[in-house]
C-alpha cells in the first residue's frame, strides 16, 4: 500500500466515530486498583516524551474544565477492567492511576495489555470494559461481538509511530524502504540468518537499499495477537505478498513477544538486530535503540518524530483506538467515569506523557462527541 492510499485508509478509520453491534452481555468482571496493573517500569518512561497540549473542551462531553469553581472532576466509585493493545497500555495504565488519584482511590482501574487481538476477544466476550486497540475493530472481531451481544463505541485516542528498529551499533543501516524489509521480514525471508541473505529479493522489488549489511540479522518483533503486527502486516507485506503469490504474513521464525519490553531488549541486545516496537517505547529508550528511518513514495527518509507522525508524513503513521462496552458504562458509573477523564483535557495529556501523539482539537471534538452520543 503506497503513502497516499494508507493516509486515505488513515482518513477514513478517523472518520468512524461510532461502530455499533448488537445490544448485550452485561456480565460484571472483578477489578483490582489501577496500581495492580504494570507499573512505570513495565511501560515507556514519561520523562522521554513532550508534554501534551491541551486540547479545547467539548461542550457535549464531561471533561476537567466542566468540573466545579476550585474542584476537580467528579468521578464515580467502583471498578473498571481495561484489557487490549499493549501499544494503548501505557496511556490505559496512566488515565487509570490518575482516576485513582482524583478519586482518594474510589475508582479502581485494572490494566492489563495482552494485544490488540486477544484484547478483542475478552471484550468481545464480556469479560472486560475497555479495551485498546492499536488498529481498527475487524470484520470478525465485530461479528464476535455482534454475536456476543456486546455493543460498543469506538474513541480515536492518539497517534503512533510504528518504529522500525536496531542496535546504535548497527552503524550500516539508516534508512529502510518496505521493499527492503519486505525481503527481511516477508513470507520469503523464512530462514534468512544474515541481512544479505534478502538482497536477491529486495533486487528484485527495486529496493534502493541493496547490497544489505553481510552481518546477521537478529530479528524481535510482536506475535500475531498483536496490533501492531498486524499493522506492520499492511505496510510491509501489503504492497508485496500476494502479487509474488504468498499470502499477507511475516516470517515465523523470529523471536516474538506480546511484551513490548522484551522486544525492546532483543532490539538492544544484538549489535545487528531489527525489530519493530510502538513509538513510545523507542522515545523511552533514548540512546540504547536507534529508529531506521523509512523511504517514502519518494525516496525520501522520514525518521519518527511527533511532527512526521501527527503530519502523516512518517509511512508508518497510525491511529490509537479504546473500545467501551456501552452497556457496562450505563450500568456501571465507573467506567462512563473513566472513559470521561480519558476525553477530558487531563485525560488527554497522558497521551504525551505516555510517549504518544495527540490528537488535533477536530479529532478530539470528534471522539468526545461519538463518547457524548453513544
Amino acid at each position: 500500500m503506497n503513502t497516499s492510499k494508507r493516509r486515505l485508509v488513515l482518513a477514513s478509520v478517523i472518520s468512524l466515530s461510532l461502530i455499533a453491534a448488537a445490544c448485550g452481555d452485561d456480565e460484571e468482571t472483578a477489578t483490582t486498583d489501577a496500581s495492580t496493573a504494570p507499573v512505570a517500569t513495565d511501560a515507556p518512561a514519561a520523562t522521554d516524551a513532550p508534554a501534551a497540549t491541551d486540547a479545547p473542551a467539548a461542550t457535549d462531553a464531561p471533561t476537567a474544565t466542566d468540573a466545579p469553581e476550585g474542584g476537580a472532576m467528579e468521578l464515580a466509585d467502583g471498578e473498571v477492567l481495561v484489557t487490549g493493545s499493549s501499544t494503548v497500555e501505557p496511556i490505559n495504565i496512566r488515565v487509570g492511576e490518575l482516576a485513582g488519584e482524583m478519586s482518594s482511590g474510589g475508582l479502581a482501574a485494572t490494566v492489563k495489555g495482552p494485544g490488540t487481538g486477544d484484547g478483542f476477544k475478552e471484550f468481545c466476550a464480556g469479560e472486560a470494559d475497555v479495551t485498546g486497540a492499536s488498529r481498527p475493530i475487524k470484520d470478525e472481531e465485530i461479528q464476535l461481538c455482534a454475536d456476543s451481544g456486546v455493543e460498543y463505541v469506538e474513541l480515536l485516542v492518539a497517534f503512533d509511530g510504528l518504529t522500525v528498529a536496531t542496535s546504535p551499533a548497527n552503524t550500516a543501516v539508516e534508512c529502510l524502504d518496505p521493499a527492503a524489509l519486505y525481503a527481511l521480514l516477508g513470507p520469503e525471508s523464512e530462514g534468512f540468518e544474515n541481512w544479505n541473505d534478502a538482497d536477491a529479493i529486495a533486487t528484485e522489488l527495486g529496493s534502493a537499499y541493496v547490497p544489505l549489511p553481510e552481518a546477521p540479522l537478529v530479528v524481535s518483533g510482536p506475535g500475531e495477537e498483536s496490533g501492531t503486527y498486524d499493522t506492520f502486516v499492511e505496510f510491509v507485506a501489503g504492497p508485496f505478498a500476494e502479487d509474488r503469490g504468498f499470502e499477507d504474513f511475516l516470517r515465523a521464525d523470529y523471536a516474538s513477544s506480546p511484551n513490548d519490553n522484551l522486544i525492546v531488549e532483543g532490539i538492544e541486545g544484538a549489535d545487528t538486530s531489527l525489530g519493530w516496537v510502538g513509538y513510545a517505547y523507542y522515545k523511552a529508550e533514548g540512546d540504547r535503540m536507534k529508529a531506521i528511518a523509512i523511504a517514502d513514495d519518494d525516496g525520501a527518509c522520514v525518521a519518527p518524530t511527533d511532527d512526521a507522525i501527527a503530519d502523516g508524513s512518517y509511512p508508518f503513521s497510525r491511529p490509537l483506538f479504546i473500545y467501551v462496552n456501552t452497556a457496562r458504562a450505563a450500568e456501571n458509573p465507573a467506567v462512563a467515569s473513566y472513559v470521561d477523564l480519558y476525553l477530558s483535557d487531563e485525560g488527554l495529556a497522558e497521551v504525551g506523557n505516555a510517549g504518544y501523539v495527540d490528537l488535533p482539537a477536530d479529532m478530539i471534538d470528534t471522539a468526545r462527541g461519538a463518547w457524548a452520543g453513544r
